[in-house]
């Protein structure tokens, strides 16, 4: 039988570990590392220098994998996504069957928190669900980028008494703002979706590499600010090659 963590760590922040993910770091022998190409290849580096923080000892090792790309522009989303999430199948079996020992735990470490926009807790229970290999696995949690957003610009996910809803860009831009809500969380914009809701009395908090040296912050009405996000975003994405942000848009003015 081998074992397999995956644990959440955090938006960036190395004190985004959690108790519970360090004991879990210091149970692996392998780390998984999924090369996303050199544009990304700080998202390995800050892996790595994480167990070299918080790991006891030398004894552990890496096992790298090449991630596949999800086909853009097309149709069919989630039929993208499907094939997606088949390629990855086939290099994490790999990693796993030929790259770790029976015996041996090996471990994934996920951006954030694994519950939220990854689908790494899917792949590896389909495997384990096929068979074929003599797996187990366990999920540790962690500080998510929404939440880390939150807390930088000192706000609730939800007003009082309301709730809230997390969501893709896409998702937002085919549907519009949830009528029965007032807090709407989103994710994954790559088009600067927001934009399309300038005049709605909207209030947007929004953050890139939160968490991170790299971190940048906007908050303030939707109106005001909009431009502002867009020439952000458009300026770290040719700086770093990759952008990773996150936004709440709130009806009404700013806490």
């Amino acid at each position: 039988m081998k074992q397999i963590l995956i644990i959440g760590i955090g938006a960036g922040d190395p004190d985004h570990l959690t108790r519970q993910a360090i004991k879990a770091m210091n149970r692996a022998d392998a780390f998984f590392l999924m090369d996303k190409g050199p544009s990304k290849g700080t998202l390995i580096d800050h892996r790595r220098r994480l167990c070299e923080e918080v790991i006891d000892g030398t004894d552990y090792r890496f096992i790298e994998g090449d991630c596949p790309e999800r086909i853009r522009n097309v149709p069919n989303y989630r039929s993208s996504v499907d094939d997606l999430n088949q390629d990855k199948r086939e290099v994490f079996e790999w990693m796993i069957d030929e790259q770790l020992a029976d015996g041996e735990c090996g471990a994934f470490l996920v951006w954030g928190d694994p519950a939220l926009y990854d689908s790494t807790i899917r792949i590896v229970a389909d495997i384990a669900a096929a068979g074929r290999l003599a797996i187990d696995y366990e999920v540790i949690p962690g500080i998510s980028s929404l939440q880390a957003l939150a807390a930088r610009h000192k706000v609730c996910f939800n007003s009082i008494g309301n709730a809230f809803q997390v969501m893709p860009a896409r998702r937002l831009a085919e549907q519009g703002f949830p009528e029965a809500l007032d807090s709407v969380l989103v994710m994954l914009d790559a088009r600067d979706t927001y934009t399309g809701f300038v005049g709605q009395g909207l209030t947007i908090y929004w953050g890139a590499y939160v968490g991170s040296a790299d971190e940048v912050l906007i908050a303030g009405a939707l109106d005001e600010v909009a431009e502002s996000i867009r020439d952000a975003r458009r300026e770290l994405r040719e700086k770093h090659g990759w952008i990773m942000d996150s936004y709440l848009l709130r009806r009404g003015a700013a806490d």
